[in-house]
């Protein structure tokens, strides 16, 4: 019986340690299961009576003692355990020293850009609208201006999963929807991604367009250069240089390319510009009528333009990247530059 409860006493005091590391339950669980009610202690206690006389007394002096040891012990851990405000302890961790900050993520560069682009046009009164990815060839040729034997066609280089369906390679189709649900005035954004059978250093199989369309009453070509020249001082500065070409597109006229002084030279000529000074940033124009006819709307009555631009091309000079691929490799050291 001496050897058992020296036995509980030294399994008690080793338990005691590792429960102080786990908290004030653990320390009550081993409470209970030493000195409780019908703790392994107290069990010898009221065991005393069935032992010789001759053992009783130093059995009864040796449990007591060992009872008051470990409940002391306890009392000391709890406290303890309170001084610290209930955290636990453990050996070589210091409560007060501040927590490791956990590396935090960051948008893409694209999708930042896109969202900056999409915040521009708001404030001008265009809202954003979405479209399918997977689009009809209706939608996205014929109802803008380009029909099954339109040269065209042979400038997109598309994705097609059967001779009516193919994945959009412009988010223009958007607008069309757009016009066959609203009447005139609008103003819509359309960004997303669109699909194009071309990958090289400058091109990739998918890409993010933003593409534009105001609809009104005698809206003229002085119109979209006003809001083009404003959007493009906010997405770069207000010293920003722009020009417009004259251009061909199927589905405007009169049409035009915008250029931007270069962002990297200044305007004096680089390797970036080709050595001119400038740099073609989107395509725009009036709408064709032809156009308006799909959807029905009255060539009198209504006039309005459509732009378009990508987002990749703004991305890079925006922030000075020089390989197009960089967007799509996932680089860690890469994407962390732009938090």
């Amino acid at each position: 019986m001496l050897d058992r409860l020296e036995t509980i006493r030294t399994e008690a005091l080793e338990a005691l340690e590792a429960a102080q590391k786990k908290g004030r339950e653990a320390i009550e669980e081993l409470r209970v299961k030493v000195t409780g009610r019908k703790g392994e202690l107290t069990s010898i206690l009221k065991s005393i009576g069935t032992l010789p006389s001759d053992q009783r007394p130093l059995v009864g002096q040796l449990a007591n003692k060992y009872k008051k040891e470990i409940e002391s012990a306890i009392k000391k851990a709890l406290e303890s355990l309170e001084e610290s405000g209930g955290s636990v302890c453990i050996s070589g961790f210091d409560p007060t020293l501040p927590g490791r900050r956990l590396p935090s993520g960051t948008l893409h560069p694209v999708t930042k850009v896109m969202d900056e682009i999409c915040a521009i046009f708001n404030r001008m009164g265009f809202s954003v609208a979405q479209g399918p990815e997977i689009e009809l060839d209706f939608y996205n040729f014929e109802a803008l201006n380009i029909p099954p034997d339109h040269p065209a066609r042979d400038m997109q280089d598309t994705f097609y999963i059967d001779e009516k369906v193919l994945l959009r390679t412009h988010t223009s189709p958007i607008q069309i929807r757009t016009m066959e649900k609203i009447q005139p005035p609008l103003r819509i954004i359309a960004p997303g991604k669109v699909y194009r059978c071309d990958s090289d250093v400058t091109h990739t199989p998918m890409f993010h367009q933003v593409e534009g369309l105001m609809v009104d009453t005698n809206v003229s070509f002085a119109d979209l250069k006003g809001i083009l020249t404003h959007f493009i001082h906010e997405i770069f500065s207000s010293g920003t240089g722009v020009r417009f070409r004259p251009s061909f597109f199927p589905f405007t006229e009169p049409s035009a390319e915008v250029d931007i002084q270069c962002v990297i030279c200044g305007g004096n000529g680089c390797r970036v510009c080709s050595q001119t000074g400038w740099l073609e940033v989107l395509g725009a124009g009036l709408v064709h009528p032809a156009v308006f006819r799909h959807v029905g709307y009255d060539t009198e009555k209504y006039s309005g333009f459509a732009f378009g631009l990508g987002i990749e091309r703004i991305t890079m000079l925006k922030y000075g990247i020089d390989d197009l691929r960089l967007f799509f490799d996932n680089d860690i050291r890469f994407l962390t530059q732009f938090k």
